[in-house]
């Protein structure tokens, strides 16, 4: 039995937890308010935004059912 599964969902999870607790720390200690801290926040942001785009730029949209094989649903 493990304690932690690894999966996709669980590490999202982790990295968001650290992430979040990394800005908390930060914002207690003044770190946020230093001028290449804001440049790099917001250049990681627009990576991200950027990243974001392309990834729905590739999503295709797949159907359940083709229109050419029409199945009966009235049971």
């Amino acid at each position: 039995m493990k304690l932690f599964p690894l999966n996709r969902n669980s590490i999202a999870l982790c990295l968001v937890t650290f992430v979040s607790i990394g800005f908390f720390i930060a914002g207690l200690c003044e770190v946020l308010d230093y001028f290449i801290m804001k440049v790099l926040l917001f250049t990681i942001y627009g990576a991200l935004f950027v990243v974001s785009i392309l990834y729905a730029l590739k999503n295709d949209d797949e159907k359940n059912r083709p229109e050419d094989q029409l199945q009966d649903d009235s049971h």
